[in-house]
């Protein structure tokens, strides 16, 4: 009797987060009540300066950079919260210029008395920045490599994690240590600050006009001046004005053409 061939299964979207998630490594820290580290898998030792850091039984922000510590106790006076399921957090931190994915979760015992913390991440720097040649030619070379630039900005939407499309973002506005990406759809909560995102941004396209704004200049729709002021007008149906400071302005004009560029000296 012949078998019958087995039906292969459909093959998995690879743009899809399951199929990404089941690539992906996951980095597990785990934090006593205290929040010192008491230890972390193989992924986490590979992927975060341990060495350098020397973490074990110290109070987890005091090895965190300053720009990432508001982020991280964030998360866990989240995570501490009775009433709301900690939210998935992305934040850069240099290691160097990886994009993680984190989420931290209270560990209680049978009383439901809190005990510890795991903070759970993942690392999805190439799901949002392509590896430019320059960096993988660096990374090979042992040369300094060129940052990676965003495609995908990791945005927050009650409870998920929307990933926007960096063509599609018309200007970032800072809020304190987090910023909003405002596409023609809205805007969206991100978790990076305004330095991190204009960084990871192409410097041909996006400039940041104003210390609280970025603008993508392919979405500037007008240029207003007022009494000595300046002002930027965006593309949709919604007008929106950006400021622009008296230090970006030359710098702006140039990009957008309306100025000779500065003659290099020799």
């Amino acid at each position: 009797m012949k078998s019958c061939p087995m039906s292969a299964a459909p093959a998995a979207n690879p743009n899809s987060w399951l199929y990404l998630l089941e690539r992906f490594d996951v980095g597990v820290i785990h934090l006593d009540k205290a929040l010192h580290v008491v230890g972390m898998n193989d992924f986490a030792r590979r992927s975060l300066p341990v060495q350098d850091k020397l973490p074990f039984d110290k109070y987890v922000l005091d090895f965190h950079p300053d720009a990432a510590k508001n982020k991280v106790k964030f998360l866990l006076d989240q995570a501490e919260c009775p009433v709301n399921n900690a939210p998935p957090m992305a934040m850069m931190i240099n290691i160097p210029d990886r994009m993680l994915l984190i989420k931290v979760s209270k560990i209680g015992d049978m009383q439901g008395a809190t005990t510890g913390y795991t903070l759970v991440f993942y690392d999805i720097t190439d799901v949002v920045s392509p590896e430019a040649e320059g960096v993988a030619r660096g990374r090979d070379s042992g040369e300094a490599a060129e940052r990676r630039l965003l495609r995908k900005i990791p945005t927050i939407k009650q409870n998920r994690v929307l990933l926007v499309d960096v063509p599609s973002v018309s200007f970032i506005r800072s809020e304190g240590h987090y910023t909003w990406v405002h596409t023609g759809q809205g805007s969206q909560f991100c978790n990076l600050n305004i330095g991190d995102l204009e960084g990871r941004l192409d410097p041909q396209l996006f400039l940041r006009v104003h210390r609280s704004y970025i603008v993508n200049l392919s979405h500037v729709d007008e240029i207003v001046r007022d009494d000595g002021r300046m002002t930027l007008r965006m593309m949709g149906p919604t007008p929106v004005e950006i400021p622009v400071s008296r230090s970006s302005a030359p710098t702006l004009l140039e990009h957008l053409g309306l100025v000779d560029p500065a003659p290099v000296r020799n």
